[in-house]
């Protein structure tokens, strides 16, 4: 199956009707224009532009569901959108109002690749002993205390009698 393309704002427009039709089984034009915050003819052209592509059943005052692939196409780009909030609520220490925001405007640049190295970092995270959580806490005490450059030495020198003891022992 090609690749659809779409604009930020009909990615955007996919993904509201995506949450709402996992709640309510069909959107109407009026929930969608309050979610984005936009006005109905705003939300006409872009379920028309929609249904063109294949992505939503659409007809004028009608409700607005997705097809097999406006399915497939809004859960990936729901997907983007909780992994770069989630990146950036967990690692960043982003406010969720803030990562929300970020993640939706960045959602739409990121390659595939990309978000595939985004996924794995968290999968990194909340699997590896040896890192995740303390690289998570180290930064947020960076972050909140801005030492000196001086503190920094004094924790490189103790990551490398770290890492000689570890090889010294063969852990």
């Amino acid at each position: 199956m090609s690749k659809i393309r779409l604009s930020e704002s009909l990615e955007d427009y996919l993904e509201v009707i995506y949450n709402i039709v996992v709640v309510e089984k069909a959107a109407k034009a009026k929930d969608i224009a309050a979610k984005m915050q936009v006005r109905a003819p705003s939300v006409t052209g872009a379920l028309r532009q929609l249904a063109q592509k294949g992505l939503v059943n659409y007809s004028p005052y009608g409700q607005i569901t997705l097809t097999d692939r406006g399915v497939e196409v809004a859960r990936e780009v729901a997907k983007r959108h909780k992994v770069l909030k989630d990146f950036l609520i967990r690692v960043l220490s982003i406010d969720e109002p803030e990562a929300d925001v970020v993640a939706c405007q960045m959602e739409h640049a990121v390659t595939s690749e990309v978000m595939d190295r985004f996924t794995q970092f968290i999968e990194f995270v909340d699997g590896c002993p040896r890192a995740g959580s303390s690289w998570i806490k180290n930064f947020r005490y960076y972050r909140d205390r801005k030492p000196e450059t001086n503190h920094c030495q004094k924790c490189i020198s103790k990551t490398v009698d770290n890492l000689e003891a570890c090889l010294t022992t063969g852990g």
